[in-house]
């Protein structure tokens, strides 16, 4: 099985980030094969225009073709953001720092195969960040707001999770096949890989994605990140009921609508508000039921957020 071996100074240095990066990567895999609910419903919005890019560009198409593997994700697409949170537009940019050398490197071992002519010729690191770009700009970057919440609520409730029980309790629920084994081992994946020794690290990112699958990726000696299957992904865009739209007019829910920009409780909402606590609880389950707010325990307290739904009507509502 694979396995890190790390010290307690950088577990003691580990947190939790975000990486648009990252979610972008996921979004490519999705549109490519996808496999869950959420992923086909994004391949139904734009799997055409997807595969329309991919013809117009054999370069980009040979890339998404040799950078998945069934137990294997190109170490490129893996980078780990650097120092925490970083842009889009600058893990690109990194990205593309590497060069047509290291890219095709990663494409080769990933594939296991030959590459075609048009990825033995210069321009390879420029096919991927292409690839990528597109899918930012077409597919996530619109959605990110709502993504990044989603994200972030994962990461509240996780953080609370660390602070009582301790990271065994927050790593073994990581991914499939993610465990603590004790004596500074965390398991990765049942995989037949060496063991890997992170001494000498200096960075470990533990990072939610809107994906079903986990992964983990290093830039060696000094950065690693495990990524990891959000809960909630793409919440609430297919739970809309008939009806319950309508049972939304009136002003106090829609005070909670407007309130839920960022993840926030019951109780918190209704100190903002003035209203009761039960009435907003009962005006949230309207919400969710509609579609228009997502839910996730974190410690004693349950946050809400408005899905992309929710942000909608609150911009068409100015």
């Amino acid at each position: 099985m694979g396995t890190w071996q790390m010290s307690a100074d950088l577990l003691a240095r580990a947190r939790f980030t975000v990486s648009p990066y990252a979610d972008v990567v996921a979004a490519m895999a999705g549109l490519d094969r996808p496999r869950t609910p959420s992923e086909r419903a994004l391949a139904a919005l734009h799997g055409d225009a997807f595969r329309a890019m991919l013809e117009r560009h054999p370069g980009r198409a040979a890339v998404l073709a040799h950078c998945f593997a069934p137990r294997w994700t190109a170490d490129f697409l893996c980078l780990p953001p650097r120092g925490g949170h970083t842009s889009f537009p600058s893990h690109l940019a990194e990205l593309a720092s590497l060069g047509d050398r290291r890219v095709r490197a990663d494409l080769a071992e990933t594939s296991g195969a030959v590459l075609p002519p048009v990825l033995r010729r210069p321009g390879t690191a420029g096919h991927a960040t292409a690839l990528l770009d597109w899918v930012w700009v077409h597919v996530v970057a619109t959605d990110w707001p709502r993504r990044e919440r989603v994200l972030r609520a994962d990461i509240v409730s996780r953080t609370s999770r660390l602070a009582t029980h301790g990271w065994e309790s927050v790593l073994g629920d990581l991914g499939r096949d993610r465990a603590w084994l004790g004596d500074g081992e965390l398991r990765i994946n049942l995989h037949d890989n060496p063991s890997r020794d992170l001494t000498g690290a200096t960075e470990l990112w533990f990072v939610p994605v809107h994906s079903p699958a986990s992964s983990v990726g290093w830039d060696l000696p000094d950065r690693y990140a495990v990524y990891y299957p959000v809960a909630g992904a793409l919440a609430g865009l297919e739970s809309g009921q008939p009806g319950a739209s309508a049972r939304l007019l009136g002003p106090n829910r829609a005070r909670l609508l407007a309130a839920l920009g960022t993840p926030s409780s019951t109780s918190g909402l209704a100190g903002l508000t003035g209203l009761p606590v039960g009435s907003v609880g009962g005006h949230l389950r309207v919400l969710r039921e509609s579609g228009l707010a997502e839910r996730r325990r974190s410690g004693r307290e349950v946050l809400y957020w408005r899905t992309a739904l929710g942000d909608a009507l609150v911009a068409a509502s100015g």
